[in-house]
């Protein structure tokens, strides 16, 4: 789901969540703290998934979290620095969504195919 940059990423998160809608075995949902807001973490419980993201500090009432799972979040950060090593998705050059996204689609299917011919 693309969005303006000025965007925060919270309200966004929740309606892709809706869209996706119900998880099935309850799955971890992995989150940056942008999402660590009582409305992302009710909505993800409610549609059965287990949110990862910890609290901030100064919660009153902090939960706990799997922190194992929390620390494998850096593979997704190294995948966007990786794409953003693009300089087309870096800038944004391309006007329409479904450019870009198809773009987006190339550089991770690149990304891949270096993946497997790393030894």
């Amino acid at each position: 789901m693309l969005s303006p940059g000025q965007d925060h990423d919270a309200p966004r998160g929740r309606e892709l969540l809706e869209r996706i809608g119900a998880a099935a075995g309850n799955p971890f949902l992995v989150m940056d703290r942008a999402y660590e807001g009582d409305q992302t973490r009710q909505l993800a419980l409610s549609l059965g998934y287990i949110p990862v993201v910890p609290p901030r500090a100064d919660r009153r009432d902090p939960w706990d979290y799997d922190k194992d799972t929390y620390r494998r979040r850096n593979e997704i950060e190294r995948l966007f620095r990786r794409l953003k090593a693009y300089r087309r998705v870096a800038t944004r050059f391309d006007k329409l969504d479904v450019i870009f996204s198809g773009f987006i689609t190339l550089a991770l299917i690149t990304e891949d195919l270096r993946s497997v011919n790393t030894p």
